[in-house]
């Protein structure tokens, strides 16, 4: 075969699994069998799906829908409390209870459907759901209710006082990792390599991206400094959420928080089914 074509993500949060990918000495090497682009959350399924990938950084909800993936052992992005870049922001004084419709981002079809599945199953709410561009004050104007992922989450996250200033008005975030958390006592999954049925060396595969995931992890101090140039955001605030809201290692918890998910969103018709969990 030639280069394998990876789909990644162009958010903060996989920055330690794409560490040897973008840094010399490994990226070198890494290059001789890889070739990297980057592209959102549901592109990456969606270029796996059609085979203009061959290894994509996916949303776990995408799985369901394609059971002859398989999976690449011990990566995630995964929260085991506090996620910070999954917020539901909500306009409505009243909180959940007053929520009609809620304005999805549509960067991630997994962050729509633990949304979809804390309003079945846990706040026993019937709500609209519509998709839309993160924008948070677009959402809100047209929605009650807005979800918001990845890098714009964490800015408004940070704006969020500066916005009340501004305007005088006061939002609810919820902070759905830790939502999910509370009302399951499990992990909330986002995303892990997934790879296309294909004759591949599934051992050499495993070993670079744990790899990689491992060195990002001993270089944060390095991603902190290169990210705090691209986002606006504070350097302990970039430190802390790669050190303490995301967890990079596909263990046990996330597994049992994952297969979960996956009868959960079965059950309120946001998943097509429950599948087989299958690895490289």
């Amino acid at each position: 075969m030639g280069l394998l074509r990876i789909a990644a993500i162009r958010f903060l949060n996989p920055a330690p699994l794409m560490w040897d990918f973008e840094h010399a000495p490994e990226k070198i090497r890494l290059a001789q069998r890889y070739v990297l682009h980057e592209t959102t959350p549901a592109q990456c399924a969606e270029e796996l799906a059609q085979g203009s990938s061959d290894i994509g950084l996916v949303p776990v909800a995408a799985y369901a829908s394609s059971p002859s993936w398989k999976i690449v052992p011990g990566c995630a992005i995964a929260s085991l409390g506090a996620i910070r870049s999954i917020v539901l922001v909500v306009r409505h004084p009243d909180g959940i209870e007053a929520v009609n419709k809620v304005a999805l981002d549509t960067s991630s079809r997994t962050s729509a459907t633990y949304t979809r599945i804390l309003f079945h199953h846990f706040w026993r709410r019937r709500v609209a759901f519509v998709p839309f561009a993160p924008d948070l004050e677009a959402m809100l104007r047209a929605a009650d209710a807005a979800l918001l992922i990845g890098d714009p989450a964490l800015i408004a996250l940070e704006d969020r006082r500066a916005r009340e200033e501004r305007t005088g008005e006061k939002l609810l975030y919820l902070d759905l990792g830790q939502e999910w958390k509370k009302w399951t006592g499990t992990a909330w999954v986002s995303a892990f390599w997934a790879v296309r049925d294909l004759p591949v060396d599934a051992q050499q595969i495993v070993g670079d991206f744990q790899q990689s995931r491992d060195h990002g992890l001993e270089h944060v101090e390095d991603l902190v400094r290169e990210w705090t140039a691209r986002l606006p955001l504070p350097a302990e605030t970039v430190r802390s959420y790669l050190t303490q809201n995301i967890h990079y290692h596909l263990d046990e918890e996330c597994l049992e928080g994952l297969r979960l998910f996956y009868r959960y969103g079965t059950e309120c018709g946001a998943l097509p089914g429950v599948p087989q969990l299958r690895f490289l």
